[in-house]
């Protein structure tokens, strides 16, 4: 990544148009500890939806909840399938509709809110983090932007706002400059977040306090709504160490139910959860029933029994971290029906929740799936029918020519569209092209490199034959790269044995990944079947374990390659920690970037890989 010098000349901060005024003449905090003291928890934050002032008459109120998650800096359309979402159609086919991008959210978002004086927009979390280029290369900073002119109200943390540690999330609340790379822009700072980050669940391992603030009390005109948000306690196993050092991650129910707690004792009593957690939809399709054979019977996963624990006192959950689509209700502890949603990721959806608030007892009213004072929830898609929203396109433009040396540059070429998170299959075209790149970068370091590993949650997009940019149908950008691989991962060697290797393997479909497998992408020469009629490790067969041909020995010692989130344990394969001899190497885009460039050129462009290295048993 380049090295960006502070901006020369820069004038006095602005106003900021929400949060700032709250803050007073609060200064860049130099730790995310400090920033509990920053955001007052009941601080009004009624948006720019509708005047504050007395409210209206009449005991029922409707309140608009607009949601959404996992957007992950994604500012322009996303690419190939990470860009659509499959729509139902009466006839029960389904169909793609391209989706996503900041342009469309927004006019999405504004146009939903007409009509609607009392909306609040809420996120739960992964907003930041394994972002394209165009926000990445600036620490995600352009999308920061674009959610303050969004109107966010407030946002739940995910993991991947822990990808550069609690310090740099404490900056993009408050703004500043880059401790490294400085401004981007002369006479232009970062002035931060207008929205307020809560992480009711992390704490300071020192202080035993949260390093943000814990929940957030939205009022407009006598209505209040408290937010609670929380990431997954898991959190620790899918960052990086150096993203979550110093810093303990709690259970979502105990924590969830603490604080609705204290909100009630408040007198809030309506509340939402935020909580980067999901579940997994019975359909793809965005927009299933997923109540028709009951409520919630059509989604499955860790949110299931998060929402069957969570109290009564939380109304709605706003849900994240599976990039899936669900609207579904699951009864809370006291049986009542509850809405808990998910809207896919990227800015594909947005999620209107519409929510009758009771002016006499100050709560949600939601006293049966069926009543017509009831939370409803519907999943609605971001089309690119729609007008651009010309602010965000001009943002865009903004940060593309800062971007643009970078980013235009050509680093290889493919004969057709190379499928990645995109592919739906537990072996990605992209992913097996990744591990390639990284074994080759391996073999430069230490000839006696034999296979390498790549987690799939480590490939964040596809890529795409046609010109998106420009640049010619075929050819891959740095841009382009970097959306693929945007960690800054390093590739490690490590020497591993032939039973700790067989142990990784079973590791991808037991213990913590047994309900949702992560599969290991490999490179070329190892082969196996999974037999996924059987259930845990034993999905594994053993005896067809192969690397270029041969049998694995438990016994002998084998090179492997994989980056430092896998060698230091994550994802759950924790025998991939037990290496010896480690080895660090190049950054996993510069391998991957090195291995387009040496294998490909206009003339014999690199061909999508077979995904044909793991035998799947259905």
């Amino acid at each position: 990544m380049p090295t960006f010098r502070p901006a020369s000349g820069a004038g006095p901060r602005p106003v900021r148009r929400r949060v700032k005024a709250t803050l007073g003449a609060v200064a860049t905090l130099a730790t995310a500890g400090a920033l509990i003291a920053a955001l007052p928890a009941n601080a009004a934050h009624g948006g720019n939806h509708g005047d504050h002032g007395k409210h209206d008459q009449g005991r029922y109120q409707d309140v608009q909840l607009l949601s959404f998650n996992d957007l992950h800096g994604n500012l322009e359309p996303p690419t190939g399938s990470s860009g659509q979402v499959t729509e139902k159609q009466a006839d029960g086919t389904t169909k793609q509709v391209e989706a996503g991008g900041v342009e469309y959210l927004a006019t999405s978002l504004r146009t939903a809110r007409k009509g609607h004086p009392y909306s609040v927009t809420a996120a739960a979390g992964d907003l930041i983090g394994a972002s394209p280029l165009l926000s990445g290369l600036f620490h995600d900073e352009p999308t920061v932007e674009a959610l303050n002119k969004l109107d966010l109200d407030v946002t739940g943390v995910g993991n991947h706002e822990f990808d550069e540690g609690a310090t740099e999330l404490a900056r993009i609340q408050n703004g500043g400059c880059h401790p490294e790379d400085g401004c981007y822009e002369k006479g232009r700072e970062f002035e931060g977040a207008d929205y307020p980050y809560l992480a009711a669940n992390v704490t300071d391992e020192k202080t035993g306090k949260p390093v943000l603030k814990p929940y957030y009390v939205w009022k407009h005109k006598g209505v209040k709504v408290g937010f609670i948000g929380v990431t997954l306690e898991g959190t620790p196993n899918i960052v990086s160490a150096d993203g979550v050092k110093g810093l303990k991650f709690h259970d979502e129910i105990e924590t969830v139910n603490k604080y609705a707690k204290i909100l009630d004792k408040q007198g809030v009593k309506s509340i939402v959860a935020l909580i980067h957690e999901g579940g997994v939809p019975a359909s793809s399709s965005y927009n299933y029933d997923c109540d028709a054979s009951g409520a919630g019977s059509g989604v499955s996963g860790p949110i299931v029994d998060i929402a069957k624990g969570i109290t009564p006192k939380v109304d709605a959950l706003v849900t994240g971290h599976t990039h899936n689509a669900y609207v579904c209700t699951i009864p809370d502890p006291a049986g009542n029906p509850r809405m808990v949603t998910s809207a896919s990721s990227y800015g594909k959806l947005y999620t209107d929740t519409a929510l009758t608030y009771d002016r006499r007892t100050k709560d949600i009213v939601r006293t049966s799936v069926k009543s017509s004072k009831s939370a409803k929830s519907v999943n609605h898609v971001v089309t690119r029918t729609q007008p651009k929203a010309p602010d965000m396109t001009a943002l865009i433009g903004r940060w593309n020519k800062l971007a643009a040396p970078v980013s235009n540059q050509a680093v290889g070429y493919i004969s057709g569209d190379i499928p990645g998170r995109g592919a739906g299959t537990p072996e990605e075209p992209l992913g097996d092209l990744i591990a390639d790149a990284q074994l080759a970068h391996a073999k430069t370091l230490d000839p006696k490199a034999s296979v390498a590993l790549m987690n799939p949650g480590g490939v964040r997009s596809d890529l795409v034959f046609k010109a998106s940019g420009g640049e010619g149908d075929g050819v891959v950008t740095y841009g382009e790269a970097f959306t693929v691989q945007p960690f800054s991962n390093t590739v490690n060697l490590a020497d591993l044995t032939g039973a700790q290797l067989i142990a990784a393997l079973k590791e991808q479909v037991s213990g913590s990944n047994e309900a949702s497998p992560k599969i290991l992408q490999p490179s070329a020469g190892l082969t196996y079947t999974l037999d996924m009629t059987k259930s845990g490790a034993a999905r594994v067969v053993v005896d067809s374990i192969r690397l270029n041909g041969a049998a694995i020995d438990p016994a002998a010692t084998y090179r492997v390659a994989m980056n430092n989130f896998l060698a230091g344990g994550g994802d759950g394969f924790a025998s991939l920690g037990q290496g010896k001899n480690p080895l660090v190497g190049a950054d996993d885009l510069k391998a991957f970037n090195d291995y387009l460039t040496a294998n490909s050129s206009a003339a014999n462009p690199i061909a999508p890989p077979k995904a044909d290295r793991i035998t799947i048993v259905k």
